[in-house]
């Protein structure tokens, strides 16, 4: 195991103002374990679990289509959090800052080579009783075997809840995800903060941070700025795409997609709600002064979010 990794670990679990759960599914229990690894851990966790069988997530969970989806994060981040406030508040609520830390992950299996890929996110109170923040990923393991994908993960939970305590900017926070990883091992493809911890952050920014730190190659959110992870919005759909600039947005542009959408209607048979129209903007284009100018960068995507258009960032 990497020291770097060990002392991130080592250090939260000092820190006693910190204690939470670790509900992990999917490429074993690897981030509970290094804080287990590296002692201390009794002040730190008040719980680990891991639901692997699809009846005890269901019952524990409730019922799901997809069990690695950011739904599923979502309910498990839910759950966990709402027990540690029923049973944990009242004993130790006046001095213990409580978190949840969860991840749902299909890693590389001995039977298929599946996409290797998870959820993680993290739920922590920033002062004694306050309401909870959060942040949640999404990430693309690219080891190919099993255990060195487990290990990558391990080390990116760390880095997440290590980043959510003791990182104050978002920016320090995302640089930090990969930290101890050697390059082309994870890519990180969508991020979102959220509670008040982050008030003042605008996660289309932080998606554009994702590109331009190279920890992936594209980000994508949608018209009214939610960020969301293109596979999902992908899922058996038809795609449409419009690369340039915006700057601004013109009518002849406007107009030129909408009749190439019809007329891929038209010619495919595709329906209407099983196409996904898109407007890319390269990361090359938003670096052609020199440097990114984020008010530039927000005011196209405003307009395009006027427009109802999905927007791709990308570095292709």
């Amino acid at each position: 195991m990497d020291v770097g990794t060990n002392k991130k670990a080592f250090q939260i679990n000092l820190d006693a103002r910190r204690y939470g759960t670790f509900a992990e599914i999917g490429a074993g229990q690897e981030v509970a374990r290094r804080f287990f690894f590296v002692g201390g851990a009794s002040g730190t966790i008040a719980k680990t679990m891991s639901a692997y069988d699809m009846t005890f997530s269901d019952a524990i969970y409730g019922p799901t289509d997809r069990y690695v989806s950011r739904i599923r994060l979502g309910t498990m981040l839910d759950h966990e959090h709402n027990l540690l406030i029923e049973r944990l508040d009242q004993k130790l609520g006046a001095q213990r800052c409580f978190f949840v830390f969860a991840d749902t992950v299909a890693a590389r299996s001995f039977k298929q080579h599946n996409e290797s890929h998870g959820w993680l996110g993290v739920r922590f109170q920033t002062e004694f009783r306050g309401e909870p923040s959060q942040i949640i990923i999404h990430v693309r393991m690219l080891d190919e075997a099993n255990v060195d994908q487990q290990e990558a993960l391990g080390v990116i939970g760390v880095n997440l809840i290590y980043g959510a305590f003791y990182l104050a900017k978002p920016e320090e926070l995302i640089s930090s995800l990969q930290e101890n990883l050697a390059p082309g091992r994870i890519q990180v493809d969508m991020i979102k903060f959220s509670g008040p911890a982050f008030s003042q952050v605008d996660n289309r920014l932080m998606s554009l941070q994702l590109v331009s730190q190279g920890l992936t190659d594209a980000v994508m959110f949608q018209a009214d700025g939610e960020t969301v992870q293109p596979t999902e919005v992908f899922y058996k759909k038809a795609i449409l795409v419009e690369r340039g600039s915006f700057r601004p947005v013109t009518y002849a542009t406007n107009d030129m997609l909408d009749g190439a959408r019809r007329k891929f209607l038209q010619e495919s048979g595709c329906a209407e709600h099983e196409l996904i129209v898109l407007m890319e903007m390269t990361l090359e284009n938003l670096l052609a002064e020199g440097q990114l100018n984020h008010a530039d960068f927000l005011a196209r995507v405003d307009i395009l979010g006027a427009l109802g258009r999905t927007v791709l960032i990308s570095k292709f």
